[in-house]
């Protein structure tokens, strides 16, 4: 469809006033058409996320995990920031949703050109919650392993007789990687995903804005 695009494009440079009208109409339906299976894609990889997630919570709780949980005194917390988290993910699907129906139905340049802008900025939205969410959820559970771990408070117990500042500086810069490590793929995760659609639709307003209708 690019390639397309940019042979409508050339056309109408070399014959402006032939190709003018029919060209700039071709290009805007391109441009639209484009946009709105980008969204579409924005959509269905966000359904596609949720039951991937949900379905690796669903295989992965079990009796040793709801007991760990119960150890580190964040059972309910956690029952609690799921349901927050599920609530909060499924209304920006249903954001999405409303954004692909937008774009689709769209008639004209400066209409498009406002979904676009409105859309980029609810996927970056979208990435910042879950990112913050991670980080949020490693927070608590570090804090709740470190108060509450019975192996973990042994190994404290026995580094205040030696060296309990060596000892806290090695927790502190193991978990630092371990955090370091699991955020960086995650925003890897969401730059390449996410990060290529909205290219792809900053590309085309861009090419609107170079378009006089």
């Amino acid at each position: 469809m690019t390639e397309e695009l940019d042979l409508l494009k050339k056309a109408w440079k070399k014959d402006a006033h032939a190709y003018e009208q029919v060209t700039e109409n071709q290009i805007y339906k391109m441009i639209h058409k484009r946009s709105s299976s980008i969204v579409k894609w924005i959509l269905m990889i966000s359904i596609a996320e949720l039951i991937l997630w949900a379905a690796i919570g669903l295989f992965t709780v079990d009796d040793n995990y709801l007991k760990t949980l119960e150890m580190y005194h964040i059972d309910t917390l956690f029952g609690v920031l799921t349901v927050i988290n599920y609530a909060i993910i499924l209304f920006f699907i249903y954001v999405f949703y409303k954004n692909f129906r937008t774009i689709s139905t769209t008639d004209t340049v400066k209409k498009l050109m406002s979904s676009i802008i409105k859309t980029r900025k609810t996927v970056q939205y979208y990435i910042w919650y879950n990112l913050a969410m991670f980080a949020l959820i490693f927070i608590i559970v570090v804090i709740s392993q470190i108060t509450y771990d019975p192996s973990i408070n042994s190994v404290l117990e026995n580094a205040k007789d030696s060296n309990p500042q060596a000892f806290w500086i090695v927790i502190g810069l193991t978990y630092f990687v371990l955090f370091a490590v699991t955020f960086g793929l995650f925003w890897l995760f969401y730059r390449l995903i996410y990060g290529f659609l909205m290219r792809r639709l900053y590309k085309n307003y861009e090419e609107l804005k170079k378009m006089d209708f």
